[in-house]
């Protein structure tokens, strides 16, 4: 396991954006964008269970996941690992994601969907913190 360095940490913990890959049942990537935080040595975000991203983490754990400052998009971060699901039946991660990236606790109201805590164990950490490029 990989721990995450204070840079990296910050990264995650602010409100930037990340991409997550999963692996189609064919060995595809499949890349979604998504709110992350630290928990730990780990990275979590919120999935709905039984869509493509968490059928196919169940199926295949491996993962890879970057993010880039909006600010200073020469300042990068990308984890490689293993996922692992929780259950979140009260979707409190997700309401938590919510309040950071836009200020309101709530998401739209689905009482219908089942939501998941999605674990990445990193195994490789990279970052690249150069202001520019100039």
């Amino acid at each position: 396991m990989a721990e995450p360095s204070a840079p990296v940490r910050e990264m995650f913990d602010a409100a930037n954006f990340a991409t997550v890959t999963s692996l189609d049942e064919d060995g595809s990537p499949q890349a979604s964008v998504v709110w992350a935080r630290t928990d730990g040595n780990d990275v979590v975000f919120s999935t709905i269970r039984g869509r493509r991203r968490s059928l196919d983490f169940a199926r295949d754990p491996r993962t890879a996941i970057a993010m880039s400052d909006p600010v200073g998009p020469y300042r990068h971060v990308e984890a490689k690992g293993t996922v692992t699901l929780a259950g979140d039946p009260g979707g409190a991660l997700i309401r938590e994601m919510s309040q950071k990236y836009r200020a309101e606790g709530r998401v739209g109201e689905k009482p219908q969907v089942e939501r998941s805590i999605a674990r990445i164990v990193p195994e490789r950490v990279v970052y690249y913190g150069a202001a520019s490029t100039d």
